[in-house]
């Protein structure tokens, strides 16, 4: 088993995606643990202003490289609600939360979805068939926030500093490896 530790809003982590279906051809079972990585972000978000130079360039060579469409928002989202839904579903409906990730992953960064719109959230709760009373519950009574906070606790014992960091055989590995030394770094993988 791998944990992972991303946020909605990372770029990084959108196309870390693609990592972790290597992850997965390799039969490896990987956790996916939310960790908000800018909790400075208003709740009602930010502009993001131009996103040019060569990290972007970088980031829309890769997300290219692994066949995922990248439109930049034109906001920064806050995420902490949409992660805390994340980890209540991982929590409660855990056949249901990679679809769930992918599709908030895709509202964000294909289609510019305000991440921080509980009604956003909603909805794409919805399209994976989650009870929507029983979320809002959980958001209600800080279910779903504590166990956020739970995660991101894990992360930060584990040296979590930055999105995406995986913790493989021990080991906290953090950004964006290229493709090529992921494939080698999982591939001398211990057996669990």
């Amino acid at each position: 088993m791998v944990r992972h530790w991303f946020d909605f809003m990372c770029p990084f982590c959108y196309v870390a995606q693609h990592r972790n279906d290597i992850l997965a051809r390799r039969g490896i079972e990987v956790v996916h643990l939310p960790y908000q990585i800018h909790p400075e972000i208003p709740e009602d978000g930010l502009d993001a202003g131009l996103r040019i130079g060569p990290m972007y360039e970088h980031l829309d060579r890769e997300a290219a490289a692994a066949g995922l469409v990248l439109n930049w928002p034109a906001r920064l989202s806050n995420t902490r609600r949409a992660l805390s839904v994340a980890e209540w579903i991982r929590r409660t409906a855990p056949d249901k939360a990679d679809d769930f990730t992918k599709r908030l992953f895709h509202a964000y960064f294909v289609d510019g979805e305000n991440l921080g719109d509980p009604a956003v959230v909603e909805r794409h709760a919805t399209a994976v068939d989650i009870d929507v009373d029983e979320l809002r519950g959980a958001l209600s009574d800080g279910t779903a926030a504590t166990w956020l906070v739970e995660s991101e606790l894990a992360g930060a014992e584990a040296g979590v500093r930055a999105t995406p960091s995986w913790e493989i055989n021990g080991q906290l590995i953090s950004g964006l490896l290229p493709a090529s030394e992921f494939e080698r770094l999982t591939a001398a993988r211990r057996p669990a």
